[in-house]
């Protein structure tokens, strides 16, 4: 079972979101990063890395690891999946994976 939303953040047109580009927004005050894939999914997860502790996944690169679509962290180059928030090569490390959805063309992003 999914728990509730208790509020969804617009973010922007969802034909302004770049493919394969991470965007940086705030979500009730925190940063996440915005990702839309080319099959058209939109993803968002922290934007801080936990690896540094710094706000850096929006400046990541979208990748793909064995099938699974990551963001790849600039610093460490740790890649979190975009569907768990999972780091890949490193289990001490994961992020929060927030909803999204699409609402007359606007992304928004749950919190």
């Amino acid at each position: 079972m999914t728990a509730a939303v208790a509020t969804w953040t617009a973010i922007c047109r969802y034909d302004e979101l770049p493919v394969d580009r991470p965007v940086p927004a705030l979500v009730a005050g925190r940063p996440v990063a915005v990702v839309r894939l080319a099959d058209g999914t939109v993803h968002a997860l922290d934007a801080v890395d936990p690896a540094c502790g710094a706000t850096v996944l929006p400046r990541g690169i979208v990748g793909d690891r064995a099938g699974v679509p990551v963001l790849i962290s600039p610093m460490f180059k740790h890649p979190y999946a975009l569907h768990t928030g999972a780091c890949l090569t490193d289990d001490r490390w994961s992020v929060t994976v927030h909803p999204t959805r699409t609402v007359g063309g606007v992304v928004e992003v749950g919190r």
